[in-house]
């Protein structure tokens, strides 16, 4: 019995800690920007993201099926990391494709497009994109920008210069369209290993500990847990927080996103907070136009047996979709979860009200500061503040 408390313990310890790991690695100098970049010269990010078969499949897929096509196109591609978005550009028959990359990964990339034949199509920039200058306009964008929540990280500003500064009129934004989404959600296992963790610490090291669970499920819920969650787990229909249309999307639009949700509740069961997820768009041809009703403003497969899921890198309406959303198979996005500081019990159609308010952290740009207050029926509202990001070192005063 000990041995098996035990083995649970180090079971949740190490789910604590991937979720913590998903974090970029600041180092201790004197520019947390700096610092970003320096991340994602470490490989096990790209490790991570080219791990992803839903997402890099979707890419490849956009990019030699996008409309108009790429092929005798200028492609510029935004945080290009180790190079294959744009040797896939490349291979799909791309004039010139500019890879910009901030991070020492870029000579990395250098050699992978040197070892896969395409130096002659692509020209590895390192620097930063509101930095660089190109020789050309250029036809197309691609950038897969996306964090956690959608915008943490903030790189979509920078995808938002690259089209000011770069984009010839009339040209194309891989992916071009995006939206966030939110939905109440149910998760008791996580509860009961939280509680289980700390309440078996008796049995199995002889300490009583059970006095820190009030402790632990406060520390729970401070901060933004990345982690899957499935279909059993939502408790309501979802709802569309934010769409953004990149062609049109301003800085000032991703600073501050609000949203007021009504949710019924599907039926009896503990409300232990909210999950957020996204979508991404690509434009591509025709031959890849599947006959999907309209696009509605929730994604509402309100049940594990819906009769009309939808793949994570299939087509509605001439439109590819990558999804992150807990009724598709699983990207290395995960979904991001804000948990209450106690659960609520929630019955058939219990009204699940509140505001939710996703804004940049004052001190860090790609840092989320979120905000929460719900109420469910008639109990008295509660309020909550999250971080998604890291403690910088105290002797760092940059404001980014």
């Amino acid at each position: 019995m000990r041995l098996t408390i035990l083995r649970r313990a180090i079971q949740f310890a190490n789910m604590a800690h991937e979720l913590k790991a998903k974090r970029p690695r600041y180092g201790f100098n004197n520019s947390s920007e700096t610092s970003y970049f320096d991340s994602y010269a470490d490989i096990t990010v790209h490790e991570e993201m080219l791990g992803d078969s839903v997402r890099t499949n979707a890419y490849k897929d956009a990019i030699f099926n996008c409309n108009p096509p790429i092929k005798d196109k200028v492609v510029l591609d935004v945080g290009a990391g180790t190079g294959i978005l744009s040797c896939f550009c490349a291979q799909a028959g791309a004039k010139t494709v500019y890879a910009v990359e901030a991070s020492k990964i870029a000579e990395q990339a250098k050699q992978v497009v040197k070892a896969n034949g395409l130096g002659d199509k692509v020209v590895v920039i390192q620097g930063l994109l509101e930095e660089v200058e190109l020789p050309e306009k250029v036809d197309v964008i691609v950038s897969e920008w996306m964090g956690y929540c959608l915008l943490y990280e903030s790189m979509l500003s920078s995808v938002i210069n690259a089209r000011d500064r770069w984009l010839k009129p009339g040209g194309l934004i891989l992916p071009s369209h995006t939206r966030m989404f939110l939905s109440p959600v149910s998760d008791d296992e996580i509860i009961i290993e939280k509680v289980n963790f700390w309440s078996d610490m008796h049995e199995a090291y002889g300490v009583d500990m059970s006095t820190l669970l009030p402790f632990a499920r406060t520390s729970m819920s401070k901060d933004i847990m990345v982690k899957t969650i499935t279909c059993e787990n939502i408790l309501s229909n979802s709802q569309l927080v934010a769409s953004f249309d990149l062609y049109n999307i301003s800085h000032e639009d991703i600073v501050s996103v609000q949203h007021d949700f009504k949710f019924h509740s599907f039926g009896i069961a503990d409300l232990q907070g909210f999950a957020l997820w996204f979508d991404v768009s690509f434009e591509v041809s025709n031959q890849k136009k599947h006959n999907y009703p309209e696009t509605e403003k929730q994604d509402d497969r309100n049940g594990c047996n819906a009769v009309d899921q939808i793949e994570s890198s299939d087509c509605k309406n001439g439109n590819l979709i990558l999804s992150t959303s807990p009724y598709d198979p699983e990207t290395h996005w995960k979904q991001s979860l804000l948990y209450l500081n106690a659960e609520v019990p929630v019955v058939q159609d219990s009204k699940i009200n509140g505001k939710l308010n996703i804004k940049r952290c004052a001190n860090n740009h790609r840092f989320l500061d979120i905000s929460l207050s719900c109420s469910v029926d008639d109990k008295p509202e509660t309020d909550q503040t999250y971080f998604m990001g890291y403690e910088l070192p105290k002797n760092n005063n940059t404001k980014i």
